[in-house]
């Protein structure tokens, strides 16, 4: 059987993407950078605030300001018997956490797009802020054809 993009989309209604008619990448076209996207893991963090939505609801706004973002709206779930997954809606992306507080860990993305946003802040204060002993940073660049680069949009 050939697999489809559809056999692998949730929503049934979404067929007709044959893998094999993806583009080969790299994408041409790309030379602007649009953002920057940091992938923060945190360990052996403080396992109470890891399963307090209220402190994560707090951090997250805090984490928002200190990037220079600008949060939209902010949606947070705890789970039972633990855990909390939270996104920050943001003007210029996201920022989103996911908790296992038996584990002590935390797994955080920050995506900022534009030049006068600091994700590296916001992952300062979140290893600050969950009191993570150790921690795993991965920042790269995410770009965009130059083709909308030109394009402005407002909050």
């Amino acid at each position: 059987m050939k697999e489809t993009l559809s056999c692998l989309h949730p929503n049934p209604g979404w067929n007709g993407c044959d893998l094999e008619d993806e583009p080969d990448f790299p994408y041409e076209g790309l030379d602007e950078m649009i953002g920057k996207h940091c992938i923060l893991e945190l360990y052996e963090c403080n396992q109470f605030k890891l399963n307090d939505e209220v402190f994560i609801r707090k951090s997250l706004t805090s984490a928002s300001k200190i990037a220079g973002a600008t949060l939209l709206n902010m949606v947070t779930h705890s789970f039972e018997p633990q855990g909390v997954t939270g996104l920050a809606l943001l003007a210029e992306s996201h920022i989103s956490i996911h908790t296992w507080p038996e584990s002590k860990y935390a797994a955080i993305d920050v995506f900022t797009c534009g030049q006068q946003t600091m994700p590296e802040k916001a992952c300062k204060l979140l290893f600050r802020e969950f009191a993570a002993k150790t921690y795993s940073l991965k920042s790269f660049r995410r770009e965009t054809p130059a083709s909308i680069n030109v394009l402005s949009r407002e909050p």
